[in-house]
């Protein structure tokens, strides 16, 4: 109690802002794996540290001391290595945050006018069931991926996604990148997402679809070629069975929420350093009844 009471009585603003910090960043690095298969390696992680720093502090065993220091090396490395997405996720969102004026509002008349093209393509797609897998870019870019494709860098129209997706088109079988209101590339390979899928039904394209969503910022379209259905996949999650009117809505709504001003930018900056700015999903009135999946072992309502 002796040494407690000493503890408390050295503890000042000082100590505050320093146990605030510490608890920041644990809180970060939680919301960061919440909902990601790195959650249990977290879990099993702390718990591994918590029973060896048991361990080493009994000085009856010098040779689990012994072992704990030799192996503390090779566990700094490895960790890197264990966490690699969840590291590179949130070193992007540490990226953007020097974008602190936020997304440019002088060409919302240009990004409406793409949303209607692409929820057009999109319908007329899904009526002759021809796949297609449409990937908007935002704040990460996607050029790496880009390069893996056809480079097109083409004013976005309809008529133009329809002959890309055409089923007997040589660029049909990959994705379609669209930045600054222009198709950049069509054919392009995506990352596969690794997730555990509770429907089997869902492709390749709703993995890749997923997949770089997962890696990066990105919107992805997509229609079935199977069951003519359209989905949108952001974050990892997938709104699926949607039609033109709701895939519109869904898009605006992103696009909205991307240009709407923040009171406090100082707010916004420290939530996306500590991992807590999440983009937001979209309304529920646009997919109320749409099937709503993630990467998991939840059902789907089909």
């Amino acid at each position: 109690m002796g040494e407690l009471a000493a503890l408390f009585q050295r503890f000042d603003w000082y100590s505050l802002i320093d146990v605030a910090i510490v608890t920041l960043i644990f809180l970060g690095l939680l919301y960061l794996v919440r909902g990601t298969q790195a959650a249990p390696l977290l879990r099993g992680v702390i718990i591994l540290g918590v029973f060896f720093t048991i361990l080493s502090s009994f000085n009856t065993l010098p040779a689990v001391s012994w072992l704990l220091q030799r192996a503390l090396p090779a566990l700094l490395i490895s960790i890197p290595v264990i966490f690699q997405p969840e590291l590179r996720r949130a070193l992007e969102r540490v990226g953007r945050v020097v974008q602190i004026g936020g997304p440019s509002t002088r060409h919302a008349t240009d990004t409406d006018h793409m949303i209607s093209i692409i929820a057009l393509a999109c319908q007329r797609l899904a009526d002759r069931k021809h796949g297609a897998l449409i990937v908007l870019e935002r704040a990460t870019g996607l050029e790496n991926y880009a390069d893996t494709g056809v480079k097109i860098d083409a004013v976005i129209t309809s008529e133009l996604l329809q002959n890309i997706f055409f089923r007997n088109s040589p660029m049909h079988d990959g994705a379609v990148i669209i930045r600054h209101h222009r198709v950049l590339a069509a054919a392009c390979i995506l990352p596969l997402t690794t997730s555990y899928m509770s429907d089997r039904r869902l492709g390749l394209r709703h993995r890749a679809a997923i997949g770089i969503t997962e890696a990066t910022d990105a919107l992805a379209v997509v229609v079935s070629e199977e069951h003519g259905t359209i989905s949108i996949a952001h974050n990892g999650r997938i709104i699926r069975r949607l039609d033109a009117a709701r895939l519109e809505m869904i898009l605006r709504a992103f696009y909205q929420l991307d240009r709407r001003h923040t009171p406090s930018r100082l707010t916004r900056t420290l939530r996306r350093l500590v991992g807590l700015h999440n983009d937001p999903p979209p309304p529920k009135s646009p997919a109320a009844d749409a099937s709503y999946d993630t990467a998991d072992s939840r059902t789907v309502n089909e």
